[in-house]
Formats: structure tokens, sequence, C-alpha cells
């Protein structure tokens, strides 16, 4: 090798280090998500791999508190979670506290779904991003609520375009949830929220001043803006809607969606009910269930909803709890163990249980 070759040698290797150590550099052997071509469920790229969301919805009001004090908590129950053979968690960022204002984005927050992404990296779990969350009735934006509708979906659209750009790069990201179970909607007296629990409110509605158009058309009209905000920074990774269980109300909006991601809570003695009512979900793309735990039935009939539900769906989410499964059974041994204990841990062993079945790494 003569010195001019030497030369030019190391120079592209210095070059190289540092356009590598001035950029985000992402967990290599990390793959994206895709629907599979034939849109029956999702592949990894670029292997090409089939990809099973298996999972729970996580730290559904305070991830962003956690992420602020509580950093090794959140690496510690992502471990937890990649132990008990989780494939995605569905996290909230609060929209509060990542806009301080009218397009003003609070540059700590950001920072933190950056640590986010970087801890779901290295677990190996995908991150189902759900938009729009002003669940803590405490921290709502009196700015926002008082915009018109408009001036509400402009912002929206903003939340969107902060959100996608600073995930556009990493293979963390499984699909962005534009929104928790949105009305189409509703009367002005009523206001924005909707689906109340104690001091949380999970819903919202998309406008208060329909004018002449239907359900239907506010649903394509909000979602061209959502999903055209999030295509301006990624054109990568997917887009969904967390949908509550009324098909009917959800069919126009899934038009412009990647796959389609219903909430269901199966009911004692009725999972063939929870079955049919899934059915009606198959609009010819994947379907994740986006929400499902043994809320309204016993475990038995969870798992019996779970099996059955394979072949129609391609993807489960439930809730992870918040006391770490080691102690849950450890107040379990110990005969300390509320109901509410109990429900939680009979969920956790219910995942850990048919996650080979759901996953596909066993065919029983």
């Amino acid at each position: 090798m003569t010195l001019r070759a030497y030369r030019f040698l190391v120079h592209s290797v210095l070059l190289l280090a540092l356009v590598f150590s001035t950029r985000d550099v992402w967990a290599v052997g990390m793959e994206t998500v895709k629907v599979a071509p034939d849109q029956n469920g999702f592949i990894l790229d670029p292997s090409g791999n089939r990809f099973v969301p298996w999972g729970h919805n996580y730290a559904s009001v305070d991830i962003m508190e956690r992420l602020a004090n509580e950093p090794e908590r959140v690496e510690r129950e992502f471990a937890e979670m990649k132990a008990a053979g989780t494939t995605v968690a569905r996290i909230h960022p609060e929209m509060p506290l990542i806009l301080t204002g009218p397009e003003q984005v609070n540059p700590q927050s950001i920072d933190q779904l950056k640590r986010l992404l970087k801890i779901a990296e290295d677990s190996g779990i995908h991150l189902k991003i759900t938009g729009l969350a002003c669940y803590q009735i405490k921290d709502r934006m009196a700015w926002y609520d008082a915009m018109d509708e408009q001036d509400r979906w402009k912002t929206q659209a903003f939340f969107w375009e902060t959100i996608s750009r600073t995930c556009a790069e990493s293979p963390a990201v499984f699909a962005y949830d534009l929104v928790n179970e949105p009305g189409a909607v509703g009367k002005r007296e009523e206001g924005w929220y909707l689906g109340r629990m104690g001091e949380v409110e999970f819903c919202q509605r998309l406008s208060l001043d329909p004018g002449t158009r239907n359900g239907d058309e506010i649903f394509r009209e909000w979602t061209t803006r959502m999903v055209s905000a999030i295509r301006k920074h990624d054109q990568t990774h997917l887009i969904t809607m967390g949908m509550l269980p009324f098909p009917g109300a959800y069919k126009a909006a899934a038009e412009q969606l990647d796959f389609v991601s219903p909430h269901l809570y199966p009911k004692t003695g009725k999972v063939d009910d929870e079955i049919k009512l899934l059915k009606q979900f198959d609009w010819g793309k994947p379907i994740v269930i986006g929400e499902t735990f043994p809320l309204s039935c016993g475990v038995d009939d969870e798992r019996d909803f779970l099996l059955q539900s394979r072949g129609l769906a391609h993807g489960w989410i439930g809730h992870w709890p918040d006391e770490s499964p080691a102690k849950l059974a450890e107040l379990k041994e110990t005969g300390k163990a509320t109901i509410h204990n109990a429900i939680w841990l009979s969920w956790v062993d219910l995942f850990k249980e048919l996650g080979p079945q759901m996953t596909g790494e066993t065919s029983r």
C-alpha cells in the first residue's frame, strides 16, 4: 500500500468515526417492524422474520414522570417485561408534559423520550406510542382546551410532528397510536373528554362543532391530518388508532391506518360474543388487540379468548402491573396478597404461560 493510499484509508476511517459519534446511533441488531406483504401480520425488516406483538400497556398515566424521577425503575421493568416474553410495550407520553404551549416543546421531555427509545432498544422491546394523552385531569392545559376544533387539530398535528421527528430513526418504534379511544362528535356542554375513572379520563372527542359532517367524515378528515403530520418526518413506522369496541364507529378511520387496534375485554361466560365482535374489525388489515385483560372475567375466560382469537388477531397487548411480578408472588406466598394483587399476578402468569403459543414458538 502506498503512503498516499494509507493516508486516504486512515482519513476515511476517522471520518466515519466522526459521523457516527455526532449522530444518534441506534442499537445494532434491532429490526424495524413492517406489515407482511400478504397483510397477514407483521415481519421484521430486513430479515423478513415473522413478528408477533405480545405485550403490555406500561405506566399508562405516568411514563414521563417515571423517566424523569425513576429511570432505573423503567430500565428494570423493561428487563422484567422482556424476561416474561414481551415483544411490545404500549406507552402513553402525556401531552401536557410534551408541549408547554401552542407549537412549544418541552426539551426535557424530548430528552426523556429519547432515553426511553434507548431503553427499549437495549431491552429488545418495540414501542407502540400512544399520542395526545391528557388523562390526568389535574394536569390539563387550559390553553389547549380553550381552542376551537381547527386550532386543536393543528396542535395535535404539531404534537405528532414532534414525536415522529424524534423517533423516526429508531427501530424500537413498532407503531404510532394516534389517540386512545376517540369519539368523533360531542356536544359543547359535554366538553372534549370522556371515559372518566377516578381522577383520569382516557378518551377524548375530535369535534364539538361537527356542522353538517357525520362521524365518518370527521374521522377521515382528522386521521388524514394526523397521518400527514407523521409522514412529514417518518415514512417507515406503522400507524394505528386505539379503538373502543364499536367497529362501526372506526371503519372510516381505518382506511388510512396500517393496522387495526381494538380494545377488547371479554366478559365472564361470554367469550364467544367477544370473538364475534373481534371478527367485525376484520377490514383486510392486521389486527392487534391493543388492550385486553381479565378485568370483567376470570383468568380462564381470558385464556380462552386469547387462544380463540388466534387466526383473527395478529397481536395482543395487556397491562403490566405497577408492582413487580416477584413482589406479587411474594405477597401471594405470604398470604398478604389482596384481590387486586391476585388479579395482576394471574395476568402475568397467564402471559408467561401462553406466550410461546401466541407468538408461534410452539404450536400447541
